[in-house]
């Protein structure tokens, strides 16, 4: 593919999703040919996207409670823009459960979060 002929579904499926042509052939159920129309420029129906993004970690799920959420590399970016870790998570929900000291030193964080929750909601 020339450098002029690089079309956003192009940059979509090999750059944001990460996937080659065939990938994604056989996760669409398509031909081959039908994702080099879509890399040409024709476009990619809404459902063959969401599937993409889903598949790539890129949009967790089809609630809207998950709307601002999605995964950048091993982290997740939660709606206040933060990259956290698998173990933030698991320490943050450990923390929850115990009803440690450090919840009072917390509780502005988690309002923040709360913020965030509400804001999804609203959208």
């Amino acid at each position: 593919m020339k450098y002029l002929d690089i079309t956003n579904n192009y940059l979509f499926r090999e750059f944001n999703c990460g996937l080659t042509q065939e990938q994604t052939a056989r996760l669409c159920f398509v031909g081959l040919a039908q994702v080099k129309l879509w890399d040409a420029g024709e476009t990619i129906p809404p459902h063959y996207k969401r599937l993409m993004r889903m598949y790539s970690n890129r949009e967790l799920g089809i609630g809207e409670s998950w709307k601002q959420f999605e995964f950048v590399s091993e982290k997740m970016k939660i709606p206040t823009g933060q990259l956290v870790s698998a173990q933030q998570i698991l320490t943050g929900l450990a923390l929850i459960e115990i009803n440690s000291e450090l919840e009072i030193k917390t509780t502005s964080k988690l309002l923040k979060y709360a913020r965030a929750i509400a804001n999804i909601k609203q959208s």
